[in-house]
């Protein structure tokens, strides 16, 4: 017998992926399986479930048997579905404690001020409300009197408006008063309503005369509004309508951070 000889299963991955690290193929094809559930989000009978991941449903039912043992999956007693299990659960939950949003962020931060080729700054829900904690200077100079920890408006900036987009109503309403001593009016619902469905916020000559802001939002598993990406720049060099040249990177990069903390989109 020679012991030297590589395990056949290995040598498929090998072949398979002859540029990578070695794995083991046949954990690669099972976990497809496990993409597929995560991906669909809900219970699913073996057939399509199967179908989903691309096999046949006698080939995947011996990986969810062994899956069912792990607690990665589960089926249900009454429709014989399947779904993810309470293992699967403890490592998502475990996952999105490892990663820090900001953080995360933060590394982006200088790569994407100068491909955006302005200022771009991280605001958190704080307090007071939308508060910087990150800022990067990027190329195109602006002079604006903000630093970490500065509170920003909640009508008069773009992450301001993000924020009001995606928080609570009532949470919304008592910051406004507290900043603008009145209650959100049906033109700033209209306004919030807007943002939600396009995506993304902007403000011109917000804040701030001459200087504009656009921003994008970076959401956690549980679909949780947790930060904003912001360009910052002078009014009259940074566009800041859906055919901006920023709005593109900005949402790129949100959303690839967004991905990174668990949300699916």
């Amino acid at each position: 017998m020679n012991l030297d000889a590589p395990d056949p299963v290995e040598a498929d991955a090998d072949s398979a992926a002859p540029r990578g690290p070695r794995g083991i193929q046949s954990v690669e094809v099972g976990g497809q399986l496990l993409i597929a559930l995560a991906h669909v989000g809900r219970p699913m009978a073996l057939k399509d479930l199967a179908r989903e991941a691309g096999m046949v449903p006698a080939k995947a039912h011996p990986y969810l048997v062994s899956f069912g043992k792990l607690g990665l999956v589960v089926q249900d007693a009454g429709s014989g579905h399947y779904g993810l299990g309470p293992l699967a659960l403890q490592l998502g939950l475990i996952s999105l404690q490892q990663f820090d949003p900001v953080r995360l962020a933060s590394a982006e931060l200088p790569a994407l001020a100068q491909q955006v080729g302005h200022t771009v700054a991280i605001a958190v829900w704080g307090n007071r409300g939308p508060t910087v904690v990150r800022l990067e200077e990027g190329p195109t100079a602006v002079h604006v009197n903000m630093r970490h920890g500065t509170v920003v408006s909640l009508d008069g900036t773009a992450s301001g408006l993000l924020f009001a987009a995606h928080r609570p109503a009532a949470e919304v309403a008592q910051v406004l008063r507290a900043e603008s001593g009145h209650a959100p009016d049906a033109g700033f619902a209209a306004t919030l309503a807007q943002v939600r469905a396009q995506g993304w916020a902007a403000r011109v000559d917000g804040s701030m005369p001459g200087v504009s802001a656009l921003a994008t939002p970076v959401f956690d598993g549980f679909g949780a509004m947790v930060l904003a990406l912001v360009a910052i720049g002078p009014s009259a060099a940074l566009p800041v309508d859906a055919a901006s040249p920023l709005l593109a990177p900005l949402r790129d990069a949100a959303q690839a951070i967004s991905r990174r903390i668990g949300w699916r989109g």
